[in-house]
């Protein structure tokens, strides 16, 4: 029994990486798609992969940093379908390097879009989930979010710690009705390496990824695994790295 078809999932940071590798595997599945993300040409180009395929999907231009925004793609989603099945929180960003270089205008923006766009997914989705009486929240978190990741990553692994503890006390607040799964991925092969300005850290960032990383396809598995579940089932967390990875 397919349980992810004729569902309604949005998707942040769908642009590149995990949003758009779980896209198409979900739309490939009979998902209608929300796809948001800032790079509007990047969404409307998976759009046209997915409905060339036989999909549906709808291609929103969101910054998850900006409160008004989220709340306005959620609406359209809704008013042009109906409902939201699923929300997954992906969108973020990884800004490698030292806190004694002092990147603090990167502290801020991972702030910004990995606590922040968190939350402003969930003001902006629950009152519907629970006017709805179901619904689903997907939150990348990642390994950084278990074991902080130093020298060079405390900040990132501070967003990340918080995000794991935001989506387990919403399980915890939201009772039987709306699902939580936390999604922590290790080395994975996306844009993610990309997110420093700090030139010597992203030099090791990209030989450690270069080295170990694996496809965007294992976290997109993974949460059509969480989806595909029957509604008493919650998975509440999922931790996936590749087989080579140490940290």
């Amino acid at each position: 029994m397919n349980r992810i078809s004729g569902k309604v999932v949005v998707i942040t940071g769908a642009s590149s990486g995990l949003g758009e590798a779980t896209a198409i595997h979900l739309a490939a599945q009979g998902a209608t798609m929300v796809v948001a993300a800032r790079r509007k040409d990047r969404l409307d180009a998976l759009v046209r992969k997915i409905v060339g395929d036989g999909g549906t999907a709808l291609a929103l231009q969101a910054d998850v940093t900006k409160r008004q925004e989220v709340e306005a793609m959620i609406a359209q989603a809704v008013r042009q379908f109906g409902k939201i099945d699923v929300l997954v929180n992906n969108a973020g960003l990884m800004a490698i390097a030292p806190l004694s270089a002092v990147k603090v205008d990167e502290w801020e923006r991972m702030i910004d879009i990995n606590v922040k766009g968190v939350l402003y997914g969930i003001a902006a989705t629950l009152p519907l989930f629970e006017k709805q009486q179901f619904g689903h929240y997907i939150t990348i978190s990642s390994i950084a979010g278990k074991k902080v990741f130093s020298p060079g990553g405390t900040v990132y692994s501070g967003t990340k710690f918080a995000v794991s503890a935001i989506a387990e006390g919403l399980r915890h607040e939201v009772g039987g009705k709306i699902r939580t799964t936390t999604i922590a991925p290790g080395l994975i092969d996306t844009e993610l390496k990309q997110g420093s300005s700090h030139a010597e850290s992203l030099q090791a960032v990209g030989e450690l990824y270069q080295s170990q990383a694996i496809s965007a396809d294992a976290i997109a598995r993974a949460i059509a695994y969480a989806i595909e579940q029957p509604s008493d089932v919650d998975v509440s967390e999922i931790v996936i790295r590749p087989t080579v990875q140490e940290f």
